[in-house]
Formats: structure tokens, C-alpha cells, sequence
């Protein structure tokens, strides 16, 4: 009789690779998480990039100080005159061949930079220490642009530092200097202390300005509140900076319906910082007591539809050719919505020359222009 056996097992092999079940990858453009990587790497890159702009622009900037420190010194010591500048910038170039920023001008400049603040303690302070004064902050051509424009201490550290605060390029510098941006700073009457909180209100009036300088648009006398809105939204990003940081054009003519009526809001924004809807009238006349109620019934309307609960109460600004101080201080006073009055400038056309008044649009050219965009 043969007796039957049963067949030993194998053992498992434990050495034996793990088997791996492939799954089906996500396409990695769709994915979510795959946007919210590269948006978080991107920020990341971005930073650090603005850091390593902002340490190599201060030591640049020390290092021009430093130099116009002992350029003057030297010359006090020795009885030199310029040709010492000249010579510098002649030898440093030769020694160091490719390299800028030592030209006999920008030589010049180092020591008027230092000669400009070497009195100031803050700054003599502050150089080195942190944090950094805010000449050391901007860039070298906005220092130069301070010291060629500005001949006052107080006004130049202004300017650097609302230049940080609102990333101001060299040209926006100009402008701004140019159009007396510190005196019209926070100028605009306003009944904000009475309709605000203070931690918002003090913001709100520093915000607005008076007068506004549109002088890049060009009109006449008779120009009305629509050929001024058209052509402010021509220029929509030079207005942007007029307006200041922090404003985002949210729409023109923007409807908005109250009860069986159809209103139409001039120029609607939302400011970024204040966290708040902006409504802007244009008046192209002076302004008048009731242009205040016509407000006060937008910035409801708006509050009542569009602001979302985590936003702050809306703020309405009339912009008039012309007002009366005393009248519009008056017709505030009693006012519960929070709104501003300024006055604005354009540049007219009867200032310039007869040639070039003639190659430039009329206002019947101009609606004719936007009627026959409308229709195509």
C-alpha cells in the first residue's frame, strides 16, 4: 500500500520586494493642490527675491555714503578741490574696468548725499542701525531725486517714506513731488471724525487729498461730467495713482436699483487697506449742498447690497471743479454717512500752443468716438 504525502509548502520569500499597486496619477495642471504649491513657492521666491534687493541696495547705498564722507573729509583735510572727483572716478573705473556707478555725476551726488543729511542725527543714527533709515531703503536714483527736487529735510523723508509705503517708482516720485503731493495729503474736507471709528477714520483722511491733479487729462472750460469720467477711465492707471494705494476699480456707471428706480454710481472702487467700498461722483461745477444727499442715499444703497458683513462702512468722495470751504463743511456737518469733498485740476486746453490745441479732440469728437465703439 502507498501512503500518500502531502507536499510541503514554500515559504514566503521575505526577501522578495514589496509588490507596488500603481495608481492612476492626477493630471497636475487641474489639481488644486498642485496650484496652491506653486502659488506658495512663487510667494516664497518672491520674497526672498525682495530681500536680497533690499540688503544689496542698502550697502550699496552705504557704501556711496561712506564714500561721499571721506571725499568730503579729504578735501576739507587737504585743501582739495573737484578735480579730486574727477580723478577718483577716472582711477576707480580703471581699477575696477565694467563696473558702474562711478562716474564723475553719480561721484558728485555721493557727496552732496552725505553733505545733505551728515547733520542730521537720525540719519548719521540710523545708517547702520536698523531699523534702516528710509533713505537707505529706496534706491539710489529715487535718493537723487529727493536731493535735486527737494531743498527741506522734513519734506525729503516724506517722500522716502510714503515711497516705501505706496512702491513708488522713480517717475511716480517725480510726479508727485512735482504736484506738491505733501500738501495736498489728507487735505479733503470731510466729516469723517463724526461718521467713523477713529482706528479708520484717521486712515480714511489721510487717503484723500485736495486738490486732485489730473494733468494728464486736457479739457476745456465746458467740459461735462461725462467727457471728464471717459477720460479718466482712458487713463485709468495714471488716475489709480493719483487716487493712492490701495484703491481697486471695481466699475463706471456702476447700476445699482433703489425701489422702482435705476441709479447710476459715477465711478465705483473698493479700498484694499481701509476694507471698504468708495464711491466717487464727478462734478465738472461747484459744488453744491444737495450733491451731499445724492451721496448720502448711494453709500445706503451700497452698503445695503453690495457690503459683505466683515466690510467696514462705505465712504463716498465728491470731486468738484470748484467749492465754497465754509458751504461744504456746512452741508456735512449733519450728515451720518461718512463723506468727502475735493476740489480738482485738469490741464486746460486754452493753455497750450494754437498747433497742438488744434490736433487734440473735441468733446463732440469724443462722444461721437465712444457712440460708434458702443454700436460695433
Amino acid at each position: 500500500m502507498i501512503e500518500s504525502r502531502e507536499m510541503p509548502k514554500k515559504k514566503k520569500d521575505e526577501t522578495a520586494p514589496a509588490k507596488i499597486t500603481k495608481t492612476k496619477e492626477k493630471p497636475l495642471d487641474s489639481s488644486k493642490e498642485y496650484s496652491s504649491l506653486l502659488s506658495d513657492l512663487k510667494k516664497q521666491i518672491q520674497e526672498s527675491q525682495i530681500k536680497a534687493t533690499i540688503s544689496a541696495n542698502q550697502e550699496l547705498i552705504k557704501l556711496y555714503w561712506h564714500i561721499g564722507k571721506t571725499i568730503v573729509e579729504k578735501q576739507e583735510k587737504n585743501g582739495w578741490g573737484t578735480k579730486i572727483v574727477e580723478k577718483l572716478g577716472k582711477d576707480i573705473q580703471n581699477e575696477f574696468p565694467g563696473i558702474e556707478g562711478f562716474s564723475r555725476t553719480n561721484i558728485f551726488r555721493m557727496k552732496a548725499f552725505y553733505l545733505a543729511y551728515c547733520n542730521s542725527l537720525t540719519t548719521v543714527g540710523q545708517l547702520i542701525e536698523k531699523p534702516p533709515e528710509p533713505f537707505l531703503t529706496i534706491p539710489w536714483g529715487h535718493n537723487f531725486i529727493l536731493l535735486d527736487k527737494l531743498q527741506n529735510f522734513e519734506e525729503r523723508l516724506w517722500y522716502a517714506k510714503k515711497a516705501i509705503e505706496n512702491g513708488w517708482s522713480r517717475s511716480v516720485l517725480e510726479t508727485m513731488i512735482k504736484n506738491s503731493f505733501h500738501k495736498r495729503h489728507g487735505k479733503a474736507i470731510t466729516n469723517f471724525k463724526a461718521t467713523l471709528p477713529v482706528s479708520q477714520s484717521d486712515l480714511a483722511q489721510q487717503t484723500l487729498k485736495d486738490p486732485y491733479i489730473f494733468d494728464f487729462l486736457t479739457l476745456g472750460d465746458s467740459a461735462r461730467e461725462k467727457d471728464i469720467e471717459n477720460r479718466l477711465m482712458d487713463h485709468l492707471q495714471k488716475f489709480l495713482v493719483e487716487l493712492g494705494h490701495g484703491f481697486a476699480f471695481v466699475g463706471k456707471q456702476y447700476p445699482i436699483k433703489v425701489g422702482k428706480k435705476e441709479l447710476y454710481i459715477d465711478l465705483l472702487f473698493y479700498h484694499l487697506k481701509l476694507r471698504c467700498y468708495f464711491v466717487v461722483e464727478l462734478k465738472a461745477r461747484e459744488f453744491d449742498g444737495r450733491d451731499a444727499g445724492q451721496m448720502s442715499v448711494y453709500l445706503s444703497a451700497v452698503d445695503d447690497m453690495l457690503r459683505h458683513e466683515d466690510d467696514k462702512p462705505s465712504i463716498g468722495m465728491i470731486l468738484c471743479k470748484t467749492k465754497d470751504n465754509i458751504l461744504v463743511e456746512y452741508a456735512l456737518r449733519n450728515f451720518n454717512r461718512p463723506i468727502g469733498v475735493s476740489g480738482y485740476e485738469t490741464k486746460l486746453v486754452e493753455t497750450l500752443p494754437k498747433d497742438l490745441k488744434s490736433s487734440l479732440p473735441t468733446v463732440k469728437e469724443i462722444e461721437e468716438e465712444l457712440e460708434k465703439e458702443a454700436g460695433e
